[in-house]
């Protein structure tokens, strides 16, 4: 069952956005998202919250700076996803900028799986590394002199004790910036930034990993500036970074807090002003985007799933060297593998989603509070896509297992609000100790391995928890609206505006609640239906995607604005997410 509500507006913040100039269209946007005062609509980088609130930034910029004086050898250990690849890219310019000897390794999910693993140390300790930073498995000659003195992890690491202690025993320091829940103890790295580990101060606990090592470059470039390295040079500007800070922040789908906001405002200016690096401007290409009309939704949409899809399906080297290429044609050819491994990714996963459809049918999924699923032709890398579909179309958290090394099984999770997954993965392994070989993540998506002989032991208890936790109100889906928009107001005008704003997780994307006529309605493309509507005697082009159905004659419809472009002309087009019938 769905229901629709509208989302309420504080009338005092209302007011208070008004008097300082926000319009009242978007001024009870923000105040039903929470904006209180007009200061939190700054966009500017003298608004991001300071380094000294984020523990142990300025330690790590020291030992770094001690590291690049000592011409010490650096290497940077990503994870396989968005988040991941573009964490490293900052790292890797940044420090590469400061004068830096440094390298990056990023782990083949299918191989070593993920994280800073005993044996991604001792590959990099063994100096086999291939030229693209992806793992060969063969020793080079000379590994002493390539041996990394200093490990540093982005995206990952805080979950890696074990990685940790054989990093320590071969002779090479470790430090971690991550942004994921830590366990009840951390590993033994020898200093650590992740704003949610005990004892940070920092408030924006949803901060990405890319914008973690964007701070810890910030303070690096402060502690460099205090030492007079600059004196004989220009000092790096970081903000030439923000473009991939933007692209990695909204791509991991973490909310956007203030500061986050601020981030992804300035990534998508520069974009839009013709200064994104050659990666991110091949993208636009490949996505048949325009750059100069920059978007949340180009970000998130577009770019970020052809960057995921080298992550998923091969390794994700492909994307830190699209990330961190200056040649255009380099980043071209780069962009185009990109976009044909997200071609094969959406067959893999139409394919995925075709069979789970059909295993759900042969239960009761409404007697369900969670589902757990496996099939043995399912795609590793594809498991987290086809959860969130699966999550999206039944409302419960779902957990899809595909074959994981020899007599495992690994799992990616998504959930649904109310549920916090990375506790429920928490709660089950310390119900049934020895059940989850391995988990970790957020309140909304996580990962989790287990025995394939487990897995029915696995779903009886994750379902208990599910039963423990959820009820049927919460299994309901709720779409939230901003209520009506004036059919005036629903002009190209504000289709524009509202694109220009930073919309993403935590801080959605406006969509009103309207009856309409339904003049024309007919099926384009054999999936979707193209409709002409009526309100107020005012017309309307409207879309519903990925939905080939008739509709009535009258309805209430939940609905986006959205600019579309046609031959050189531009108009507002309403985009259908969600429609009743109603009596006329």
């Amino acid at each position: 069952m769905t229901s629709v509500t509208i989302r309420p507006v504080s009338q005092p913040d209302y007011e208070r956005l008004t008097q300082h100039g926000v319009s009242p269209l978007l001024a009870r946007i923000y105040a039903a998202r929470g904006v209180t005062d007009p200061k939190q609509l700054d966009a500017e980088l003298a608004g991001l919250l300071p380094i000294t609130q984020l523990k142990n930034a300025e330690a790590m910029a020291r030992l770094l700076a001690d590291a690049i004086a000592a011409k010490q050898r650096l290497l940077i250990v990503a994870d396989y996803d968005a988040d991941g690849a573009t964490a490293c890219a900052v790292g890797l310019r940044a420090l590469r900028a400061f004068g830096a000897t440094v390298d990056y390794l990023v782990p083949n999910r299918f191989e070593y799986g993920y994280g800073l693993t005993p044996e991604i140390v001792r590959l990099a300790a063994e100096g086999s590394l291939g030229s693209s930073g992806a793992p060969t498995g063969v020793p080079l000659a000379g590994a002493e002199e390539t041996k990394p003195d200093i490990i540093i992890t982005v995206d990952n690491g805080i979950a890696s004790h074990a990685g940790v202690e054989e990093a320590h025993r071969l002779g090479m320091r470790v430090f971690v910036t991550d942004h994921h829940l830590p366990a009840e103890t951390l590993p033994d790295a020898d200093v650590i930034v992740n704003p949610n580990q005990p004892g940070c101060d920092f408030p924006s606990k949803n901060i990405a990993g890319v914008g973690v090592m964007f701070y810890v470059m910030l303070a690096l470039r402060s502690e460099l500036r205090s030492r007079g390295a600059f004196e004989k040079s220009p000092e790096p500007n970081l903000a030439k970074l923000l473009d991939i800070v933007a692209l990695g922040t909204v791509a991991d789908v973490v909310k956007l807090d203030d500061n986050n906001r601020i981030l992804v405002r300035q990534g998508v200016a520069r974009i839009a002003a013709s200064h994104a690096c050659a990666g991110i401007r091949a993208l636009y290409q490949v996505a048949a985007r325009d750059p100069q009309r920059a978007s949340t939704w180009d970000l998130g949409f577009m770019l970020g799933p052809r960057l995921n899809a080298a992550g998923r399906l091969t390794d994700m080297s492909l994307g830190i060297e699209l990330l961190t290429t200056d040649d255009d044609a380099r980043a071209q050819e780069l962009a185009h593998k990109l976009d044909e491994l997200n071609r094969e990714r959406r067959e893999i996963e139409a394919g995925m989603q075709e069979t789970a459809l059909a295993a759900l049918d042969e239960i009761t999924v409404d007697e369900r509070f969670s589902l757990s699923l496996f099939n043995p032709a399912w795609h590793q890398g594809v498991i987290g896509i086809l959860a969130s579909r699966l999550k999206e179309k039944f409302h419960r958290p779902v957990i899809a297992f595909a074959q994981g090394n020899a007599g495992e099984l690994k799992g990616s999770g998504r959930s649904i609000a109310g549920f916090h997954l990375r506790d429920a993965l928490d709660l089950v392994a310390k119900r049934h100790p020895g059940l989850l070989k391995k988990f970790g993540g957020h309140a909304m998506a996580a990962g989790v391995t287990i025995d394939d002989a487990t897995l029915a032991q696995f779903e009886a208890a994750f379902e208990t928890v599910a039963r423990e936790w959820l009820t049927p109100a919460l299994l309901s889906r709720t779409i939230e609206t901003d209520g009506s928009l004036p059919a005036p107001d629903a002009d190209l005008d504000t289709a524009q505006t509202l694109a220009r704003q930073v919309w993403g997780q935590g801080f959605p994307e406006p969509q009103f609640l309207d009856r309409f006529q339904v003049t024309q309605q007919r099926i384009v493309g054999e999936k979707h239906t193209k409709l002409l509507l009526s309100r107020d005697g005012q017309p309307f082009e409207a879309m519903l995607f990925f939905r080939a159905e008739t509709l009535p004659d009258a309805i209430e419809a939940v609905y986006r604005l959205d600019v579309n472009e046609y031959k050189g002309r531009r108009s507002v087009q309403l985009i259908i997410q969600h429609w009743e019938s109603v009596m006329r």
